[in-house]
């Protein structure tokens, strides 16, 4: 899933505006202006759309842990950055950020449209080098998101156009 959509989504989902996007950034040590914010909520086919790279969604998402959780706690190990950020990696910052726990999961999971056992949830959240990991696939993030904006917006899901 491209990295623009995924925030779009996000932000549609957390109902969040221009400044509070910034402010979620900001958390994180980045910068970013409205006019980057704006670029980046715009689909790739529209003029000005800039791409949203993995080190900036990552800024998001951990600004949105911060926001959400609090602080870290003194003592607490530094942030890993892979160099490239998965989907199981956005869903588990997702998971993190918003508190959610495995029944929550599955229940946003199974209203977006996509249902999940148990085990096929907790193999997305295990180290790649675990036998029983699973990749999250495109379609299981995009059914997590629609099903996220269900529970916090109460629609159907899907975006307007904007």
């Amino acid at each position: 899933m491209l990295n623009n959509d995924i925030l779009r989504r996000l932000r549609y989902a957390l109902s969040l505006t221009d400044a509070q996007m910034i402010e979620v950034f900001a958390l994180n040590g980045c910068t970013a202006a409205k006019s980057q914010v704006v670029a980046w909520m715009k689909f790739e086919d529209e003029e000005n759309a800039v791409e949203c790279s993995d080190t900036v969604m990552a800024d998001f998402l951990d600004g949105l842990i911060l926001s959400k959780r609090g602080p870290r706690k003194p003592g607490s190990p530094p942030l890993v950055r892979d160099a490239v950020l998965t989907n199981n990696a956005v869903l588990k910052k997702i998971r993190i950020a918003l508190t959610l726990h495995e029944e929550d999961m599955l229940n946003i999971l199974k209203d977006g449209g996509h249902p999940l056992a148990r085990g096929e949830l907790t193999a997305l959240f295990r180290k790649p080098q675990h036998k029983h990991y699973r990749e999250c696939g495109d379609q299981v993030l995009r059914k997590f998101l629609r099903g996220l904006t269900m529970r916090l917006r109460g629609t159907d899901g899907d975006q307007p156009a904007e």
